[in-house]
């Protein structure tokens, strides 16, 4: 056997070994907020999709049309779930795409010195490193205020939006709730601000899709990012929402899908799995998702008491279950470092997250809880989605009091 035949041989051991280690490990995730598992909807529709033909939905034959009814039946059922018209959702590759597309729509792509207007962009730092980026590339960025719960200050943006001396801003964004703390933001004061001025306002909603009720049309925003993958749809696929009558730039170009709003052929497959996540939580007027809503509530305030159950650890963000979404909760552990913890849960078969930077692919840590003034590096982020157990939260209650008792002790 070569060298190179014997270093193959033996990381297909390692790799069989980790696998079959991980397999006799009762695993938990509850990490949610990340990505959720795909809904069973989700995957039944995505599996009859695969055994038909397939076809270019932009063509007049009959596979065509099959296809063409197929993406449009998962517009009206996206459109329903968050209280819109199908006409305005435009379907993207997923959350990050709908957010660019928003800005690029509303600067046209700025660059050199601020967005198309001469205004700047107003974005917290709390907002997803996919609205901030996406807002630096495009011009000037103006830093909305946010409470030490990461809440934005609505007085501040008043003020600024009011003011007769400074640029008028080119867009505002701001996320219906944190992707991090879960903490809710006063959207409905703020898009009212917004329109009042005259100003485009952005909402992120990928965290709260599918987890609190959305009604766009009575709210207004100009533009609304979704990602399908976070309330359990599959990667690959997301959406812009555009208010009625108004209109943006095209982000991606090169044919005339999406009414001459997004080139590309559509993702078929991930669309049909998106539409199907969406009719399964807007199902009997969204009873489905108020349903989910209030058990990820129960098993958060259980996860929470547990942790809390340990001392030297606090809630970070509202500490007002109303005032969050129901299916994250964020801890502050006092006297380890994150790392350890996550590595200790993920050793114990529980999957958690955390914002310090080496929980993560970044390699600094979270700018929403440097913005919060929390240190990232002691701060973990537990989430549940739609197959969470309660035996998924009595496995983090054993797990979490003993890894952060075992890491105390090696510390002392």
């Amino acid at each position: 056997m070569s060298a190179r035949d014997a270093v193959t041989a033996r990381d297909a051991v390692t790799a069989r070994d980790a696998v079959t280690a991980r397999d006799a490990v009762t695993r938990s995730y509850l990490d949610h907020a990340s990505t959720t598992p795909p809904r069973p909807e989700a995957l039944e529709a995505l599996t009859k999709w695969m055994a038909l033909p397939s076809a270019d939905p932009g063509r007049v034959h009959e596979e065509g049309r099959i296809v063409r009814d197929a993406i449009e039946e998962a517009r009206e059922q996206v459109a329903d779930l968050v209280g819109v018209t199908p006409r305005q959702v435009i379907f993207t590759s997923g959350g990050t795409e709908a957010i660019n597309a928003a800005v690029w729509g509303v600067t046209g792509g700025g660059g050199g010195g601020g967005a198309a207007s001469g205004g700047p962009i107003l974005c917290a730092d709390v907002e997803h490193s996919a609205v901030r980026n996406s807002s630096a590339r495009a011009g000037d960025v103006e830093v909305i205020p946010v409470s030490a719960t990461a809440r934005l200050d609505t007085t501040w943006l008043s003020e600024r939006l009011a003011s007769t001396t400074l640029p008028r801003p080119a867009l505002v964004h701001c996320q219906w709730a944190n992707h991090e703390v879960g903490t809710l933001q006063p959207v409905g004061e703020i898009v009212r601000l917004c329109r009042e001025s005259g100003v485009p306002i952005h909402l992120d909603t990928a965290a709260a899709t599918g987890h609190v009720p959305l009604h766009l049309s009575e709210l207004g925003p100009d533009l609304t990012s979704i990602s399908a993958h976070k309330l359990g749809g599959v990667p690959g696929a997301g959406a812009l929402i555009i208010r009625r009558g108004y209109r943006i730039a095209p982000f991606v170009l090169g044919g005339d899908q999406e009414r001459g709003r997004r080139g590309g052929l559509e993702a078929v497959p991930a669309l049909v799995a998106f539409g199907a996540a969406a009719a399964a939580l807007a199902a009997d007027d969204q009873r489905s998702l108020r349903v989910e809503a209030a058990r990820s509530q129960q098993h958060i305030a259980a996860l929470t008491a547990a942790a809390l159950s340990v001392d030297g650890v606090e809630v970070i963000g509202a500490p007002d279950a109303a005032d969050r979404l129901p299916n994250v909760i964020c801890l502050g552990v006092h006297g380890v470092e994150a790392e350890p913890v996550v590595i200790g849960l993920d050793r114990a078969g529980v999957a958690v997250h955390s914002g310090s930077a080496c929980s993560s692919e970044s390699i600094e840590p979270s700018p929403v809880l440097e913005a919060m003034g929390v240190d990232a590096n002691h701060s973990l982020r537990v989430s549940v989605g739609w197959s969470t157990t309660e035996a998924d939260v009595a496995a983090f209650a054993v797990a979490f009091a003993d890894v952060v008792a075992g890491l105390r002790a090696l510390r002392s």
